[in-house]
């Protein structure tokens, strides 16, 4: 089945680490929970603040960190949610879920690729193999406390 990334961008008060109403954690705790036993949500979090990240950038051979907050940038992103959907269209029906719980907001949903969308000449099966084991430890790594 198909994966998604939505993902909400940040506004000013995301960036200002301002809370939302305790209401607001209710209600989303609730569609939150819908989601799962729908067997759609495979993995949500809030992103902190640019201020407290890095962006590492490769350009020309050469390699330089950026501490942030990241002012200069028009699209930043305050969370993201990983769905299983059968298509785009459940991906958008959930992500308009969100957002009507939200209230106001702007996400981006975009299709992961699988390994099925590779031309077998640029991903073989045993360089595909490698890599279902290496998700595999992927997967283990998630579950450790």
């Amino acid at each position: 089945m198909p994966k998604f990334l939505g993902l909400l961008h940040a506004t000013a008060a995301t960036e200002a680490e301002e809370m939302p109403e305790a209401e607001l954690f209710t209600k989303m705790g609730a569609l939150m929970e819908e989601i799962v036993k729908a067997g759609v949500l495979l993995s949500t979090d809030g992103l902190k603040a640019t201020k407290y990240g890095k962006r590492v950038i490769a350009e020309n051979g050469d390699v330089r960190v950026v501490d942030g907050p990241f002012t200069e940038s028009k699209e930043l992103i305050a969370s993201y949610a990983l769905y299983q959907c059968k298509d785009m269209d459940e991906a958008v029906y959930w992500t308009k879920r969100f957002l009507d719980v939200l209230g106001t907001g702007t996400c981006e949903i975009r299709p992961i690729f699988d390994f099925e969308d590779f031309p077998a000449d640029l991903f073989p099966a045993d360089e595909a193999a490698k890599e279902a084991t290496l998700r595999e430890e992927m997967a283990r790594n998630a579950d450790k406390p």
